[in-house]
């Protein structure tokens, strides 16, 4: 991600003028497009302002395989969508982390596609700020109308519970999950083609990082597999894309690039 930061900083610091503690900004995105650079960026921003953040991402939420809902639908294998994330667990460190108590925020192992064991996940106190992130952070549901017809080939292989389920999801605890945010920003990608090679890019740096820390065994996907993954996610991907510019507080226009031209809401 290029492109000066100021004008969201300046948003920020507006909003937490007048915001109760610990103030909650969402941040969403499509893949790749720069969630956790942002996050980071605008942490360490805010920690040279004197304030403790928090940094929790929706991907450190994913559910185990084993857990996951595939008695409704094979496709509920792959984590990703709504329905794969254990809700639950984010409600409790809303809870906890809004009363001052000692948090301790998940992590979760993307080469393994399982959680990290609780001992290694980074301990917090009464944060100024909390920052979570994720790719359909802030969504909100379709109408059934929307769900009528599939969008790719992976949907045409379902009878169409899956993407049902996903949308009761939304309509549900995702709806109460998200309902902690204070203010939301949505990073908008120039359009759904460019996710792929987004993705792409992830994974590739994703396969470095596993080789020098010695993790040669881990997976890491093809891109020919890439190309399928993220049919998962392409639904909502376009809805966001579609909707959400009307209701976030701001919306940052990407290009192919990552490139950003903030269009602020007041």
């Amino acid at each position: 991600m290029t492109g000066s930061l100021e004008a969201v900083e300046v948003c920020v610091q507006g909003w937490l003028k007048s915001a109760r503690k610990p103030f909650v900004l969402g941040i969403c995105g499509a893949q790749g497009s720069g969630k956790s650079t942002l996050s980071d960026r605008l942490a360490a921003h805010l920690e040279g302002e004197g304030l403790k953040v928090a940094l929790l991402s929706l991907d450190d939420l994913y559910l185990a395989p084993e857990a996951r809902p595939v008695d409704i639908s094979p496709l509920f294998a792959t984590r990703g969508v709504p329905g794969t994330h254990d809700v639950a667990l984010g409600e409790r460190i809303f809870a906890s982390l809004k009363a001052g108590q000692p948090t301790r925020l998940p992590r979760f192992d993307k080469a393994s596609d399982r959680p990290f064991t609780e001992e290694n996940w980074p301990e917090i106190a009464a944060p100024d700020v909390v920052i979570f992130e994720g790719w359909c952070v802030g969504a909100r549901a379709q109408s059934d109308t929307e769900l009528t017809e599939p969008v790719n080939d992976l949907e045409r292989e379902d009878d169409g519970a899956w993407r049902r389920a996903v949308n009761d999801s939304l309509k549900g605890p995702y709806a109460d999950l998200f309902r902690h945010i204070d203010r939301l920003i949505l990073l908008a990608a120039p359009g759904f083609e460019i996710v792929r090679d987004w993705r792409i890019e992830q994974e590739n740096a994703l396969r470095a990082r596993l080789s020098a820390e010695g993790r040669t065994g881990a997976k890491v996907m093809s891109d020919e597999e890439v190309g399928r993954f993220i049919q998962y996610y392409e639904r909502l991907t376009r809805h966001i894309l579609q909707t959400m510019p009307a209701y976030a507080d701001l919306t940052l226009q990407l290009d192919s690039s990552r490139n950003m031209k903030p269009s602020p809401k007041y």
